[in-house]
């Protein structure tokens, strides 16, 4: 799987931006409803971690395959495929202690089919074009030229856009070079955060019940 997915301009609709999900489906469909979301015509971005610390999980990963979500591999899902592809022990125990109960819910091996399935349709990092610009989205950070991740040697840099904040702890307002913005989650704030280009928009749904969805214009204004 490539790296990074692009998308063409939405002529039909709007698109939009979702914080850090973690298994709060309610709470999305609520904020789908408050905008009105068209799922024929509207496109949902989402910044991963779908999973893990919310008991409605597995719905939340089967939005992977609805064809007007559009998501990319957080640290949540990571941990999980980690945990159920190589089975008991460490890996196991670090995802239960990162809130991987939910997985008894279902089962194991439903779980472990369904997102193997799903990490199929989250790429590291995904293009928007949006009025004539172009929005970038990781789960992380960002490296700090967009350009990298079309390079095929940048696999070095795979931990970073899943798990960095670096950014965020040294309150760096560099701009990403070669993008005109970059949404990302991760790092849970009382409020949406812009550092130079980029915008943080994990407000801790799981733990606040505010979860961010935000208009992709809004990212540009």
């Amino acid at each position: 799987m490539s790296l990074i997915t692009k998308h063409e301009a939405n002529t039909k609709g709007r698109d939009f931006f979702v914080g850090d999900i973690h298994g709060q489906y309610a709470l999305l469909m609520e904020a789908m409803a408050r905008v009105e979301f068209d799922k024929t015509r509207d496109r949902l971005f989402s910044v991963g971690d779908l999973i893990d610390r919310g008991s409605e999980s597995f719905e939340c990963l089967s939005l992977a395959f609805e064809p007007w979500f559009y998501g990319v591999r957080g640290n949540h899902e990571m941990l999980a495929y980690d945990a159920l592809n190589e089975g008991a022990g460490q890996a196991w125990d670090l995802w239960q202690i990162n809130g991987g109960s939910w997985v008894y819910l279902h089962g194991v091996h439903e779980v472990r089919t369904i997102l193997n399935a799903a990490l199929e349709h989250q790429p590291y990092a995904r293009e928007v074009e949006v009025e004539g610009k172009h929005i970038g989205m990781v789960h992380a950070e960002p490296p700090h030229d967009w350009h990298l991740l079309q390079l095929e040697d940048h696999s070095a840099g795979l931990e970073s856009l899943v798990w960095g904040r670096k950014r965020i702890r040294q309150m760096d307002t560099t701009l990403v070079a070669n993008i005109d913005a970059v949404v990302v989650g991760h790092t849970i704030l009382e409020q949406p955060e812009t550092l130079g280009n980029v915008h943080y928009i994990d407000t801790g749904a799981f733990c606040t019940g505010r979860l961010t969805m935000i208009d992709a214009r809004e990212v540009l204004s």
